[in-house]
């Protein structure tokens, strides 16, 4: 093998990760065609067979789960390159992408985007609303704005801001149950939390209480469709104070309870750090939160 095409390498990868052609071209945007040819093409440049064949799809054979660990580790090398590469760029303008949670999104972000906007005409924003974590390595997004510390290496993080949290409910469902005085009669009320998250249950397991995921009668675990039951009147639910104190259909309940607050992490490539639209976008999100 005199040279190799870095192409047959990703599209490998592709497949190796993804199972079958099929679904490598969902995930790439190249042919099954190109894809197969470039996997066979592999094959014949390294002298051996890479996948075992059968009806559901491809299979890492020996010789390709042997290459895989040298394959992951040129595409690291050749994303840093990128980033590196883009890093340098001294142009004003361009698009930056931002991912954060689906309720930072939807309560948060479109406030600050529109500032920024004002600020930085130059620069176009994509937001990503994921709860899940973004490979900023691959630049599935460019910025993450995070509840908790990423661990992500050859990145860059920054803790802005602790945001308080408060206990809310509709008026139209205190109307109907009344306002909870005190934790005991709190207990009684209706609450809404999390169906699979335990992130409730152990804030309140801080506080003292001891409640289960059976003692919240209404359950789920997008933050956004959660704050819309709560400002639908479903019960009870813990929200951000700045979201809660907002909204006319609120009220907070039990004021004076300490909740636990959520930190925001702030986290770009390292790379990236010293591209203009990177930094002025990092920068201006640092100033709002904080």
């Amino acid at each position: 093998m005199d040279r190799l095409d870095w192409a047959y390498v990703e599209s490998f990868l592709a497949v190796a990760e993804t199972g079958s052609l099929s679904a490598a071209a969902r995930l790439t945007g190249i042919s099954q065609p190109t894809l197969g040819r470039h996997v066979r093409e592999f094959e014949e440049s390294v002298g051996a067979e890479l996948f075992m064949r059968h009806a559901r799809g491809l299979d890492l054979s020996a010789a390709g789960t042997q290459l895989m660990p040298d394959a992951q580790a040129m595409r690291d090398a050749m994303q840093r390159m990128r980033l590196t590469a883009a890093g340098q760029a001294e142009a004003p303008g361009g698009t930056v992408r931002i991912t954060a949670s689906a309720y930072l999104s939807s309560f948060r972000l479109p406030q600050v985007i529109a500032d920024l906007r004002q600020k930085h005409p130059e620069i176009a924003i994509e937001l990503v609303p994921s709860d899940s974590t973004a490979n900023l390595l691959f630049r599935e997004a460019d910025i993450a704005v995070r509840m908790y510390r990423p661990t992500q290496p050859d990145v860059i993080t920054r803790h802005v801001a602790d945001l308080p949290l408060g206990l809310f409910a509709a008026y139209s469902y205190l109307e109907r149950r009344g306002v909870p005085v005190d934790l005991q009669t709190f207990g009684s009320h209706d609450l809404i939390g999390y169906d699979s998250s335990t992130l409730i249950l152990d804030a309140m397991a801080e506080m003292g209480l001891d409640f289960t995921r059976e003692d919240f009668v209404v359950r789920c675990d997008d933050q956004v469709a959660n704050w819309q039951m709560v400002r639908a009147g479903c019960g009870i639910g813990v929200g951000q104070l700045d979201a809660g104190r907002a909204d006319p259909l609120l009220r907070q309940v039990l004021p004076d309870l300490m909740i636990r607050p959520l930190p925001v992490w702030l986290t770009a490539p390292r790379a990236l750090r010293t591209n203009p639209n990177i930094r002025a976008v990092y920068d201006h999100l640092a100033v709002a939160f904080a």
